[in-house]
């Protein structure tokens, strides 16, 4: 995949991808994001990111993924044309790392 930052592993820590995504929306409803997760993905178009997150003139969208697992084509043509978009439109691939946590932090905060 092109344009799309995915935070690379350097210390695998098992947590399921639910656990995963209940941390981040925390953190960021914490720091001030607005947080949508929809709540039957089924309904969502396939491939459609896990959440979108808007604060103070930025709009991002994440895809959630644990340590081991692997995005679908939906998930990465999806990943690629919101990483083209630009601007204040962001797309993150993220997993549960220590190095994931800090590009969370640092980006979001």
């Amino acid at each position: 995949m092109r344009n799309v930052r995915e935070t690379i592993a350097i210390t695998p820590i098992k947590v399921s991808e639910k656990v995963f995504m209940g941390q981040v929306v925390q953190y960021l409803r914490t720091v001030g994001w607005k947080v949508y997760h929809p709540w039957l993905s089924i309904k969502s178009a396939a491939g459609f990111p896990d959440l979108v997150c808007a604060r103070a003139g930025r709009c991002c969208f994440i895809e959630l993924k644990t340590e081991a697992g692997k995005i679908s084509a939906a998930q990465a043509e999806w990943g690629e044309a919101l990483a083209g978009v630009g601007g204040t439109v962001e797309y993150h691939l993220l997993r549960p790392t220590d190095q994931g946590w800090a590009f969370i932090e640092q980006t979001f905060r």
